[in-house]
């Protein structure tokens, strides 16, 4: 495994990150058992993976507590997040600071590394800021947690504009956003900021569905190109991105995106999901390899490094 620092956090993490939502839900999506999912987790510890980040609403987070308990606290950095509105209604920070004693809880731990507010919209912002931080502060004064957070929604802020009106005010040490082969577009307005001011990074939507179904791929390619968004001859190939699959290229679409955005300067820890073991080790192994030939990054910025909002679909929820 491969570590580095989170940012200005301190915290050494592993650049492989074990998401513990998404479509998968360490499998309990697709019918896991609590012990089958724990055993999971703990599979990617021994891979040298010690980066968990999970969230209230995703229902995992007493799994990677039962799946961590065994090792000394120091070994692991557990991030989790509370979202800032429900049923429609913005929360109060007082129901924000319970979400996280409800997190702690689950966790069956006393603090978390970093603890984050959960896809932040523009207009929530203020909100957020000035309602939920303060109260958050003061629990982080008690010790529940280390750092704070902030995490965007890809597929409701394509611009990133959250995290831009974000870097203005100095409390964040940690952010989350998408970031993927056809979604360049933090390269402008995210990754100068994080890198000047010492932010964590933490990448999601790396691998979506757009990478991981060709059929959806090439039905976005033809959209793309009746828009005249991407040249026509990507969406008349039965596999527009192989350009990608070549002898020291990639050995799959799958393994080029996580290759991208592993090396991508500004990027600390690429987030994956996943509910079997085989998943496990063939994401991580592709995390862990090399950068993409100069010529495969050099075609993948001249076809879409001006598109925006591509492939942020939100995951299936059974």
């Amino acid at each position: 495994m491969d570590y580095t620092t989170l940012g200005r956090t301190g915290l050494n993490v592993s650049v492989a990150g074990l998401g513990c939502g998404g479509g998968s839900r360490l499998g309990q999506a697709g019918g896991k058992s609590e012990t089958e999912s724990v055993a999971l987790v703990r599979q990617a510890m021994d891979l040298g993976v010690n980066f968990f980040d999970t969230a209230e609403v995703y229902g995992t987070e007493r799994i990677v507590g039962l799946a961590t308990g065994q090792v000394p606290r120091d070994e692991v950095v557990i991030s989790t997040k509370s979202q800032i509105r429900k049923g429609g209604e913005l929360l109060t920070g007082a129901e924000v600071v319970a979400s996280l004693e409800a997190s702690l809880r689950q966790l069956q731990m006393d603090h978390v590394d970093v603890f984050n507010l959960h896809g932040v919209r523009p207009a929530e912002y203020d909100h957020a800021l000035n309602e939920i931080a303060p109260a958050l502060l003061r629990e982080r004064e008690k010790g529940k947690f280390r750092f704070l957070g902030v995490t965007e929604t890809g597929p409701n802020d394509h611009r990133h504009d959250m995290l831009a009106r974000a870097f203005d005010d100095d409390i964040w040490q940690v952010v989350m956003l998408a970031f993927h082969m056809m979604n360049h577009n933090a390269r402008q307005s995210v990754f100068p900021n994080t890198l000047k001011n010492g932010i964590g990074t933490l990448m999601m939507f790396v691998v979506r569905r757009i990478f991981s179904d060709p059929d959806y791929l090439r039905e976005i390619m033809t959209r793309l190109a009746a828009s005249g968004e991407v040249a026509m001859e990507l969406a008349e190939k039965e596999q527009p991105l192989d350009f990608l699959l070549h002898d020291g290229g990639a050995d799959s679409v799958i393994d080029a995106a996580y290759r991208f955005a592993r090396h991508e300067p500004g990027t600390d820890v690429i987030l994956f999901g996943t509910g079997s073991v085989a998943h496990l080790k063939s994401n991580i192994a592709s995390i862990l390899s090399p950068p993409l030939p100069t010529a495969t990054l050099d075609t993948l910025n001249k076809l879409f490094a001006h598109l925006e909002g591509v492939g942020l679909d939100l995951p299936h929820r059974p």
